[in-house]
């Protein structure tokens, strides 16, 4: 399965989605907010303008003499707010209605001036808010300001969407790291227990009961997984101690008592063989903790290398820098390189001359150190490639009749494991395998 591009862990998921929420949430709020704020001021702004209406109306009511109304319009219209003019029937005129707020305003005129009453935003080419309204039998024209629909200001509402949006971010961020934290320790104690540390516990005290009740469990499986990695251990003890010893007895019995040399050369190394397979078996169910410490790789590396010394088998050249170091546990690295060694002295003898020529190299990746150990053999099928650290497999038909208990390799990956570190197996291009082991660079 492919993987998705936005591979975002458990915190950024719970981020983003938190953070898309309550900013969807404070956009609808301001819209709700603003629709729920829209028809009570246009009730109040209507209201106002009628009262103006109703209150010029009176005025010019209150002046019968003709021209002491005339006088009346002119002090009005010295007022820079509202003016007063006659109504012509030529007047040209364009509604007042363009939106909701208008729409609700102009509703509201007509409610308290009448229905016949007529608003308008433009006159003869002149903007502005004409409200028409009767005196007596002569039609008039009020012109104020037009009502507007009420908004802040671009400079303010940046500012609060702003300081909205901060606080949407920094909300999000700490709900999310307070839902994360848990798994984060789950997650860090699972790596515990998979290198090995069966101690590892968490809180069972915690206040969320799922997150309780996960803990609890996992606990459970600690103990478990402890106590059954201590019953293996007392086993493999038991069987090591039961087997060496009637092996012990055979090698002793075998050498005083055979007299031909060559069935007791043959009989010494049959259980040679028992006993070496028996270390592989304690080997790969070693328990996993390990203590890591700067090792000087070349010196170990020479160190493994000469335990090989018949030179028709085997011959190994390594090129690694003596001031080449890598965190490791040094009982573990070596017996990486000696399984390593000891899988190509029987597997990666070249056809022409019967000689395992090994060559281990090295290169600096980052905060890592990666070794090739190279052996110049017939390789493995690309299709069995995957296999080889499987515990008993055995990659090559010919290894049917090999002495090896098909744990070498397994060994291996499961020893890097436990370091840190990690195992590539491949075919080289002009024949043989290559091993590549990635370890952690010593500061």
């Amino acid at each position: 399965m492919t993987p998705s591009p936005l591979n975002f862990n458990v915190f950024w998921r719970t981020f983003v989605l938190l953070a898309l929420l309550l900013a969807g949430g404070i956009v609808a709020w301001v819209h709700t907010l603003r629709a729920l704020d829209l028809e009570p001021r246009a009730v109040y702004e209507a209201r106002q303008l009628a009262s103006m209406v109703n209150l010029t109306r009176a005025a010019l009511l209150q002046q019968a003499d003709s021209i002491a109304r005339v006088g009346l319009i002119k002090s009005i219209d010295s007022a820079d707010s509202v003016k007063v003019r006659p109504r012509e029937p030529t007047d040209q005129w364009e509604p007042y209605e363009a939106d909701r707020f208008t729409r609700a305003v102009g509703r509201e005129l007509r409610a308290t001036l009448g229905a016949d009453a007529v608003i308008a935003r433009n006159v003869n080419g002149q903007p502005g808010l004409w409200i028409g309204f009767m005196l007596e039998r002569d039609p008039f024209w009020l012109i104020t300001r037009q009502a507007q629909t009420p908004s802040l200001s671009f400079g303010t509402l940046a500012s609060w969407m702003g300081i909205a949006l901060l606080a949407t971010l920094l909300g999000s961020a700490a709900v999310a790291s307070l839902i994360n934290k848990p798994l984060k320790e789950l997650s860090f104690a699972a790596s515990r227990i998979r290198e090995g540390d069966l101690e590892s516990r968490l809180d069972e005290n915690t206040l969320t009961s799922e997150i309780r009740e996960v803990n609890m469990g996992f606990n459970r499986m600690a103990r478990e997984l402890a106590k059954v990695e201590e019953d293996r251990a007392v086993m493999l003890a038991g069987i090591s101690h039961d087997l060496r010893t009637p092996l012990a007895r055979l090698r002793l019995e075998a050498e005083m008592s055979v007299t031909d040399e060559e069935a007791k050369r043959n009989m010494a190394e049959d259980i040679g063989q028992l006993d070496a397979i028996i270390d592989k078996f304690m080997d790969y169910a070693r328990p996993g903790s390990t203590e890591l410490s700067p090792i000087p790789l070349a010196r170990l590396i020479d160190r493994e290398a000469s335990a090989f010394r018949d030179a028709r088998q085997i011959r190994i050249n390594s090129r690694v820098s003596v001031d080449v170091k890598v965190l490791a546990d040094e009982i573990e690295l070596g017996r990486v390189f000696l399984n390593l060694f000891e899988n190509a002295r029987r597997y990666g003898r070249s056809r022409d001359t019967g000689l395992a020529d090994v060559l281990v190299t090295y290169t600096r990746s980052g905060p890592s150190i990666i070794v090739t150990v190279r052996d110049h053999g017939a390789g493995v099928d690309p299709e069995k490639l995957g296999h080889l650290t499987k515990p008993f497999y055995r990659g090559d038909v010919a290894r049917t009749a090999a002495t090896g208990a098909g744990l070498g390799l397994a060994i291996v990956d499961k020893a890097l494991q436990r370091m840190g570190g990690s195992l590539e197996l491949a075919n080289a291009i002009d024949g043989g395998l290559i091993a590549q082991l990635r370890l952690k660079r010593a500061p």
